[in-house]
């Protein structure tokens, strides 16, 4: 699986309206950024959040382990910056975790790491649910619909939502030419892997340079396949389907709603569950 690719199931997900699929998108982006008082209890909702992403992957099918494997490149960079988070924080308050040396790890500052990680997980399987089970044209749409009201100043939005969907749709295609220009690149002898540093750099730019090139190329022949079909961009357009809010979007909306809701309500009264319960936690602050 790459990231970003639609996958063509018929699953409850892919069948509802793009523009809830945008809302529930943009909603659970909302979630993972409110406070829920304690730095425990931002743990525990950001933890039920993740839940709630991996009960969806499920049942959309989108693979959530396939997702991680498709990134694994990235994930070499974040354990760095957490190492470095983690080793450099300027939290020195609260409970010591454990010592390295003469330098003192905070629970504080386990726990805002903590965040980091778990936010980024979440963030990316919600847009790899949204992006594998949405249409690029029904993406394009959903965009339009939500900037409407830019259109009232004039602000040609469907340029805009074109050229995002176009981005996104992009995002798959480089990565499965990456792949490509790699495998024909080790067919000829060359080696990501192993020898000195300068070596690398140089393997890497005859892995750079042909990407560019077809990229430039698919983007080229994206535009002629556009005018050949007659599209214009400042011509008032007309659809072959018409988008209707059906049963089903009205009961995922109401779903979203509630559980909109419970995170919000969560955040208002900053309720601390480990306190009622006497659970004795390290201080963080």
């Amino acid at each position: 699986m790459t990231f970003g690719k639609y996958n063509n199931y018929t699953t409850i997900i892919h069948r509802l309206d793009s523009r809830i699929k945008l809302i529930a998108l943009i909603s659970f982006f909302v979630i993972l950024f409110l406070p829920y008082g304690t730095g425990y209890m931002n743990l525990v909702f950001y933890g039920i959040a993740l839940i709630l992403l991996f009960i969806l992957s499920i049942i959309s099918k989108a693979s959530f382990i396939s997702l991680f494997r498709s990134l694994k490149g990235i994930w070499v960079m974040v354990l760095f910056l957490l190492i470095i988070s983690l080793l450099f924080a300027n939290s020195n308050s609260g409970d010591i975790a454990f010592s390295i040396y003469e330098l003192d790890i905070y629970y504080s500052t386990i726990i805002n790491v903590s965040f980091v990680l778990l936010r980024l997980i979440a963030i990316l399987t919600a847009s790899n649910i949204f992006s594998s089970t949405t249409k690029p044209m029904d993406m394009t749409y959903a965009l339009e619909w939500f900037f409407y009201p830019l259109k009232l100043i004039k602000i040609p939005i469907h340029k805009f939502a074109m050229a995002i969907s176009l981005a996104l749709r992009f995002v798959p295609t480089i990565t499965m030419e990456c792949q490509r220009v790699i495998k024909a690149q080790a067919s000829r002898g060359v080696d990501y892997n192993q020898g000195r540093l300068k070596e690398k750099f140089k393997a890497l730019t005859s892995m750079i340079i042909p990407l560019f090139i077809s990229s430039f190329m698919k983007s080229g022949e994206l535009a002629d396949a556009m005018e050949a079909r007659g599209y214009d961009p400042d011509s008032k357009r007309t659809r072959y389907k018409v988008y209707h809010f059906g049963l089903k979007d009205v009961i995922a909306i109401l779903i979203l709603v509630i559980i909109l809701a419970f995170f919000i309500t969560a955040c208002c009264f900053k309720f601390d569950l480990f306190s009622y319960l006497g659970v004795d936690l390290p201080k963080l602050s």
